[in-house]
């Protein structure tokens, strides 16, 4: 690539989970984090939670390096719907994730003959590395329940690292509202994060938990285990200010060749509503063609039309479809609605004839059509009943999409 392609290179970052190039509007969140890091005594762990789209993968990734320079050792990975089959899928998950940092430590083995480590006798003690095949060989030989087990593979690590100079543990763990409870399966692991590490904790382990996920995952912590609130403290992320969504625009744009206009700037911040996913989506698609037309007279104007068309065709429409003709119908009665930006209710969308000519809906197909929605993350239910958009700006795009053959019913 030639020295001219190089310094024009576009520095906006859409894909999800990736860091952009100036990170906006995330300082309070992050100072109000390090003050958890100063915890003497694990009383208080963090969940992150907010829609798609506002950048909850992006600060926990922001979060580690802080986390580590303040002396914490940091593990975690996704939580997949596979780690939330049953108690014991998430307790290989934890112990497949803690494996790197554990394996620095050793245990001698005289220290706890019930560990069931083999070794000649020698006289003396032997320190066993803690990798995966120890903390699975400890999990697997103590007796009790799955969370018994977790248990004292955890004390176990912590009896070794708490006398490095590392102060704790960071468990971190992105799209967390994927776990669950299944009482049908007598499966509860969900519950046994939360009793595992309450009770470690109480005993003075320094390991932390960080999870991160929709707006559905503290209601989801507080339905399994009402002492959830108290267990943990809430991040927020929303929309950025109209100055922030600014800087999130012009920052990374900042000594180079090519850079955006005062009406440019305006529109990017109207088109993507402050979320951070499409400002970086609007600037990237946008940077592009100017890019393209660099050199070769006066910079183009960034079609609209289009913009939003990829938009729609990139990242919405793969949602739509995996939608019901019903689903989407009652999505266009909600998109129709002045609060369909904020919060929902049944009430609202039963009685009175959709404007597009689809048959109304009665209170109790609503809600078993909204349920189905919260299942494929298109909707979630607040703490209050109500209802909301999983997706930032999904109704904008609802509002686009005309019903096919539409006539009265």
């Amino acid at each position: 690539m030639s020295s001219h392609q190089t310094e024009i290179a576009n520095p906006f970052t859409p894909s999800a989970g990736h860091m952009p190039p100036y990170l906006a509007g995330r300082d309070a969140s992050m100072a109000e984090f390090d003050r958890y890091l100063r915890q003497e005594t694990v009383q208080t762990n963090v969940v992150i939670t907010g829609l798609r789209g506002v950048g909850k993968t992006v600060l926990l990734d922001r979060l580690k390096p802080r986390s580590q320079q303040a002396g914490w050792a940091w593990v975690g990975s996704d939580l997949s719907e596979a780690a939330s089959v049953s108690e014991r899928n998430l307790a290989t998950r934890i112990l497949a994730d803690l494996a790197p940092v554990s394996s620095f430590l050793t245990v001698p083995v005289d220290a706890d003959p019930g560990l069931g480590f083999s070794r000649e006798p020698r006289g003396g003690q032997i320190d066993v590395p803690l990798g995966y095949s120890a903390l699975e060989h400890v999990f697997e030989h103590t007796p009790g329940l799955v969370a018994d087990k977790l248990k004292a593979v955890l004390e176990l690590v912590w009896s070794s690292f708490s006398t490095t100079s590392k102060r704790g543990i960071v468990f971190a763990y992105d799209e967390a509202q994927n776990l669950a409870d299944h009482a049908q399966k007598n499966e509860f692991p969900m519950s046994l994060l939360l009793d595992v590490f309450q009770s470690i904790q109480k005993k003075g382990v320094r390991f932390m938990l960080v999870l991160t996920g929709l707006p559905t995952l503290l209601p989801k912590l507080v339905d399994v285990r009402t002492y959830s609130e108290r267990m943990f403290h809430t991040i927020v992320l929303d929309r950025l200010s109209e100055e922030e969504s600014r800087d999130a625009i012009l920052r990374p744009v900042k000594n180079r060749p090519i850079t955006f206009a005062k009406d440019s700037v305006a529109t990017i911040i109207r088109l993507s509503g402050g979320y951070p996913f499409f400002i970086q989506f609007f600037c990237r698609e946008a940077y592009d063609i100017f890019v393209q037309g660099w050199g070769k007279g006066p910079l183009p104007i960034a079609p609209l039309d289009g913009l939003i068309r990829k938009l729609d065709t990139d990242f919405f429409a793969p949602r739509w479809q995996l939608l019901t003709d019903r689903e989407q119908d009652l999505l266009r009665q909600v998109a129709s609605l002045d609060t369909c930006a904020d919060e929902f209710t049944i009430q609202e969308l039963t009685g009175a004839r959709p404007s597009d000519g689809s048959r109304p809906f009665t209170s109790s197909h609503a809600n078993q059509l909204l349920l189905a929605l919260c299942r494929k993350g298109a909707v979630y239910k607040t703490r209050f009943g109500k209802y909301c958009f999983a997706v930032p700006l999904f109704w904008e795009f609802v509002r686009r999409q005309a019903r096919p053959n539409a006539s009265p019913a």
